[in-house]
């Protein structure tokens, strides 16, 4: 059984230390400064409601990456397609929406697959950028898990691209960190990849 590592327990950390208080009271000056009318009982309660809701984006839930032997020796790509992500942009703090396909080749230990997805939700709980995103969900695999590799691949919308500036509903946006064979291997880069788009 794994556990976070030091970065991860920092991150759960560093929320506990949210002052939801102080978040609305920002929120509060920041909506009237935008020239909502708060006065209105339909928006009395908003900045109550922003603070929790992007406080609740921003909170990583703390899990156990439980581990098993690998007792058969299995050695063939394990890949989980088209698991939802959510998280917010650090520039706008704006959403950006998409699904992550996770793989890895197991070494001694396997993973269940749950894990993959709670390790794509738990990090995608932030404000940060598609390309971190992807490296960090693929650096906690590597380290709990001593795989012979491990790949992730994002696609993402992001409305701070489809929202506002250049305006391009639709647009994905993606991103890909690949470790061990996954990486240095060519036919097993090219297998990872094409499994990922083999949903499209």
């Amino acid at each position: 059984m794994t556990t976070l590592h030091h970065l991860d327990r920092w991150r759960v950390e560093h929320h506990s230390r949210v002052d939801l208080r102080a978040a609305e009271s920002a929120a509060t000056d920041l909506l009237t400064a935008l020239g909502i009318d708060l006065a209105d009982e339909s928006t009395a309660e908003t900045p109550r409601r922003m603070a929790r809701a992007l406080a609740e984006m921003l909170s990583p839930t703390a899990f156990e990456m439980t581990t098993f032997p690998n007792a058969e020796q299995y050695d063939e790509l394990v890949l989980v397609q088209d698991i939802p992500v959510q998280s917010l942009c650090e520039h706008h703090v704006l959403p950006f929406v998409g699904v992550a396909h996770v793989g890895y080749l197991p070494g001694e230990r396997i993973l269940g697959l749950s894990k993959l997805a709670r390790t794509v939700e738990y990090h995608a709980r932030g404000a940060q950028t598609q390309e971190r995103l992807t490296q960090r969900i693929a650096e906690h695999l590597r380290t709990a898990l001593g795989a012979h590799g491990v790949g992730v691949v994002i696609e993402a919308e992001h409305t701070c691209m489809s929202l506002r500036g250049a305006r391009v509903p639709g647009s994905r946006t993606v991103t890909s960190a690949l470790f061990g064979r996954l990486r240095d291997d060519a036919a097993s880069r090219a297998e990872f990849l094409a499994l990922t788009r083999s949903g499209r």
